[in-house]
């Protein structure tokens, strides 16, 4: 981007902010005296938050269920939410670059990551860009739980013993749910274990189950669908005979029909990568939304 597009986007920005303060008689975004109001990038991070949090406050999130977060722009009402946030909480690892630049532009509020002390898996093509997408390993997301613990217990070290004890909680939910993915996988034959979809989101569920993930682009901000992008996915479809693909609740499924027509396999279901379902889909929770993704899986690849 050129450094006047980057000024006059600047500046875009910050009249936002003012349009949005001259509002204040007629806010859609309330804060709650008696607790927390804390404000997340995507509802994957919502949920977990809320575990923690529980009655001592209230999240809110930017992205809406069903859209893309990485190239995801912020409006009026998302301003308001973290202008009044007492907590700003993103998953980092690139999953949110124009977001930080909206909340950096615009106000001095520190934003807390929730990958911080992940190990990263890389981009493939890209040693320099980390994936994003540590929430496909449980495992992990127990270190999500721990940086988001200690950020409500700096800013309401009234509530530490009660968020601790949810914290406590909800790591033993999580470590539930690593031993019954282990086992429901189990269900699927070794060479089927292959997971093909559009962004190749499951490095980090490949890496802690055993599976290798295969994506037609790295990033939904990296998304192209080249010809030779699709060719590519056709081909390993094909050479390894696999029984099923996937299609994703926040992308247009178009290049994954163009893979199954192509290759004659089916495309098994929706998974849900970033982010959370509607209530009734089986997905409307963390752990639900892993349980309903494994199913999944077991269903078309077994």
């Amino acid at each position: 981007m050129s450094k006047f597009f980057k000024v006059i986007s600047i500046i875009m920005v910050l009249s936002l902010l003012v349009i949005v303060s001259g509002c204040s008689n007629n806010q859609e975004v309330s804060k709650d005296d008696d607790g927390l109001y804390v404000v997340t990038s995507i509802s994957i991070l919502s949920d977990i938050t809320k575990e923690i949090l529980g009655e001592r406050g209230y999240v809110d999130y930017i992205v809406p269920r069903g859209e893309e977060p990485e190239e995801y722009e912020f409006i009026p009402s998302d301003f308001q939410k973290t202008n009044y946030a007492d907590l700003i909480i993103f998953n980092g690892y690139n999953l949110e670059p124009a977001m930080e630049r909206a909340v950096k532009a615009t106000s001095n509020k520190e934003i807390i990551f929730a990958t911080n002390g992940i190990t990263p898996i890389f981009l493939e093509g890209d040693s320099d860009l980390e994936d994003p997408h540590a929430w496909f390993n449980p495992i992990l997301v127990a270190t999500y739980v721990e940086n988001i613990l200690d950020a409500l217990i700096t800013k309401d070290p009234e509530g530490e013993k009660y968020y601790q004890e949810n914290a406590n909680n909800y790591t033993e939910k999580l470590i539930d749910l690593d031993l019954w993915i282990k086992d429901k996988v189990n269900n699927i034959p070794e060479e089927n274990r292959v997971l093909v979809i559009s962004e190749n989101a499951l490095k980090y569920f490949g890496e802690a189950y055993g599976f290798e993930a295969v994506g037609i682009w790295e990033l939904n901000s990296h998304e192209e669908g080249t010809p030779q992008q699709i060719s590519r996915v056709v081909n390993i479809v094909n050479d390894r005979n696999l029984p099923a693909i996937f299609v994703e609740s926040t992308i247009d499924n178009r290049y994954m029909q163009t893979i199954s027509n192509e290759t004659g396999v089916p495309i098994a279901g929706e998974i849900f990568t970033d982010a959370l379902g509607n209530k009734g889909s089986g997905a409307d929770n963390y752990i639900d939304m892993m349980k309903t993704n494994v199913n999944t899986f077991v269903k078309g690849l077994k």
